[in-house]
């Protein structure tokens, strides 16, 4: 019995210095990026992987580019479309995260998620797809992360630049290019807007864009008048 007792303490012991390393090394990798650019993120590694199931030879099609490189119209549309209190909150918008919860019941399913761009940009650089408790603890812990060590801007530059915007398409950049043939940095309000309501199911609207989702965008053109961008 007693023996028992020791390996549960000891088991215990390792799964706490294993806990504290792994948040260690999501830390030091928070540190990394912020002055160096991410070229390959989870949700990448993980479409990637999707798509040369089917095809050995596919690969995905990314261009960083620079904040300054990005249209302002992008990135007030990603904000107003995305997160609208991006630049007064600390990682998690409560009120909206509230308003989501209680569309959600109204509906009996899911139909709004109430994530800020800070937390999406946690689950696009480390975690997968898959929904779980631990998978939410683990995304607001790196949250946490990204906005203690990051400056809005930076978090911003990163999400547009990682963000999904079809299938194999990543970053503001070769989305401009695939749906425009222009550059991130020429994109108008417009542009920018149908861009912006693409981001919760790109690969979807790739194929087809609905004209309710042609009236969203609409909607946060308008919106884009109001919103503030770093």
């Amino acid at each position: 019995m007693k023996r028992i007792k020791r390996w549960l303490k000891w088991g215990v012991l390792w799964l706490l210095l294993a806990g504290f390393l792994y948040l260690c090394w999501l830390f030091a990798q928070v540190v990394w990026w912020n002055y160096a650019d991410p070229r390959e993120t989870a949700v990448m590694a993980e479409r990637l992987a999707a798509m040369k199931e089917k095809n050995p030879k596919a690969t995905l099609r990314q261009t960083w580019v620079p904040y300054e490189r990005i249209s302002r119209s992008l990135k007030l549309a990603v904000v107003a479309a995305e997160d609208d209190r991006f630049l007064d909150h600390s990682g998690f918008d409560w009120d909206g995260m509230t308003q989501a919860l209680e569309k959600n019941l109204k509906r009996g399913k899911t139909v709004a998620g109430g994530s800020t761009i800070s937390q999406q940009l946690a689950k696009n650089l480390f975690l997968s797809s898959r929904r779980s408790y631990m998978r939410k603890i683990e995304e607001a812990i790196i949250t946490v992360m990204i906005e203690t060590v990051w400056s809005k801007k930076r978090i911003l530059e990163v999400y547009l630049n990682v963000a999904e915007w079809g299938d194999g398409i990543f970053g503001a950049e070769e989305a401009a290019r695939t749906y425009y043939g222009i550059s991130a940095a020429q994109l108008d309000d417009t542009q920018a807007a149908r861009l912006a309501v693409m981001l919760p199911n790109p690969r979807h609207y790739q194929k087809s864009f609905p004209p309710r989702l042609e009236a969203h965008a609409q909607r946060i053109e308008k919106r884009m008048q109001a919103s503030e961008a770093p």
